[in-house]
């Protein structure tokens, strides 16, 4: 190669090099995310302080990933209220969502309380509130413990196959709650109406353009965001390339379509053997959170079986289709709170989280 093809050659590397370089540290690594995500999720000590429990805690899952709770320490208990600056009104404007978080939230603490000889009673004190109060007792093991750090929610294709009868039993019990019906459907016929009610659904809400700026603005597109913030909907969870922040925004609009997210849940769909519906018997505050505590439980149970889950509520964030839910699942009367796809799928990379200190408030 003469000396002038050399310099050419040079520079474009040289310039390659630098954008490489300059596109690394406007996205960060996902080796760094991986790093930040295992300490998110590292087993508690063995003395393990508030501090640890509430992290437990807050690997809960929770609508969006807004993480909207508020944890107020007092003597012996700890209360869970929500933070209200943390709502999204487009897609869940009457709580109904955040009050199932705080539910979930709340019953990964209690699970993990027990497990390290910290046991005691989970208390609904009013309409806004959910409470631990300590008690005296013997450590309790509870194989939900191991999976709290393992959960997540896997938005992903599965692989068809069909869960075992014992572990379907073991789903529903775990599910038992007072005041809370857990309703699985296993049937191809059912699911496939299912699957027409969440498609219907996603038509619905990428009509409105209120949910879908609601939705970007959570969506973090690269590990750099998503551990600087620490919340929202990381892009790579879903198998999304990451993208720079200013890239982010204009390739969701213009990539991402109605038609496109419609086929994807189809595909996901098909390939679910079991769909979990919750319905609590009254529709208000109280009984959101036992839905997110019975919910939790099912969730955990099903990652310690080695089961997937992820949510598709579609059908119960468009009020238009929650009397189809209804009919579908034999409750007509009813308000359906969660609908979750169960399967056997890949891990994927986790959610991120926010830091202890920034969920808690002097009590």
């Amino acid at each position: 190669m003469d000396r002038r093809g050399l310099l050419i050659g040079g520079s474009a590397l040289a310039l390659a090099s630098a954008g490489t370089v300059a596109w690394h540290r406007s996205t960060g690594s996902m080796a760094d995310y991986d790093r930040y995500a295992t300490a998110l999720r590292a087993p508690l000590d063995t003395s393990p302080s508030l501090p640890g429990l509430i992290r437990y805690a807050t690997l809960a899952a929770n609508g969006h990933n807004t993480q909207p709770w508020c944890f107020v320490l007092q003597e012996r208990t700890i209360r869970l209220y929500p933070d209200e600056s943390r709502r999204t009104p487009v897609v869940d404007p009457d709580d109904h969502h955040l009050y199932v978080s705080l539910g979930c939230a709340m019953e990964n603490l209690a699970i993990a309380a027990r497990a390290i000889g910290q046991p005691g009673e989970v208390a609904i004190d009013d309409g806004d509130a959910i409470a631990f109060r300590f008690g005296d007792g013997p450590t309790a093991a509870d194989p939900l413990f191991a999976a709290i750090p393992r959960r997540q929610s896997t938005r992903s294709v599965y692989d068809g196959r069909p869960i075992p009868p014992a572990d379907l039993t073991a789903l529903e019990q775990a599910a038992a709650e007072p005041g809370v019906r857990l309703i699985l459907l296993t049937d191809r016929h059912r699911i496939s109406q299912m699957r027409d009610l969440v498609l219907a659904g996603n038509n619905a809400q990428w009509d409105d353009q209120a949910f879908m700026t609601e939705l970007q603005h959570w969506i973090r597109f690269n590990p750099r965001d998503a551990m600087r913030y620490g919340d929202g909907l990381f892009a790579a969870a879903s198998g999304s390339p990451n993208l720079p922040a200013a890239l982010g925004a204009p390739a969701f609009s213009l990539v991402t379509t109605a038609r496109g997210e419609r086929d994807r849940y189809a595909r996901q769909m098909v390939s679910t053997p079991a769909v979990a519906v919750f319905v609590g018997d009254t529709a208000d505050r109280a009984h959101w959170m036992k839905v997110g505590r019975a919910c939790q439980r099912l969730m955990l149970t099903a990652t310690a079986r080695g089961l997937k889950h992820a949510f598709v509520n579609q059908p119960v964030e468009v009020t238009a289709l929650r009397p189809f839910l209804a009919a579908l699942i034999g409750e007509p009367d009813k308000r359906p709170d969660l609908v979750l796809r169960l399967g056997y799928g890949p891990t994927l990379p986790y959610a991120p989280r926010r830091p202890v200190e920034t969920v808690v408030a002097a009590g």
